[in-house]
């Protein structure tokens, strides 16, 4: 899997420097495909991270085999 950038988490990355690419596609990899109530066509995928325990929300879209992320954030 590949991952793009939005334009709206290349801003973001900068705040959020401990939510790397490998943490983003474990919570995708290890989560249910959950549809997006907002935007159409885009999915959710909301994990524990270990070792720390965090939960992670990803917001991604799929184009073919790679993932564009839209933005990710801790929710505790």
């Amino acid at each position: 899997m590949k991952i793009i950038y939005s334009t709206h988490w290349a801003k973001q990355r900068k705040y959020r420097s401990d939510i790397t690419d490998d943490i983003i596609e474990l919570c995708i990899n290890n989560s249910d495909k959950l549809q997006d109530k907002k935007w159409k066509g885009a999915f959710n995928a909301i994990s524990r991270v270990p070792p720390s325990g965090r939960i992670l929300k990803v917001v991604y879209k799929e184009k073919g085999k790679d993932i564009k992320i839209i933005t990710a954030y801790w929710l505790d």
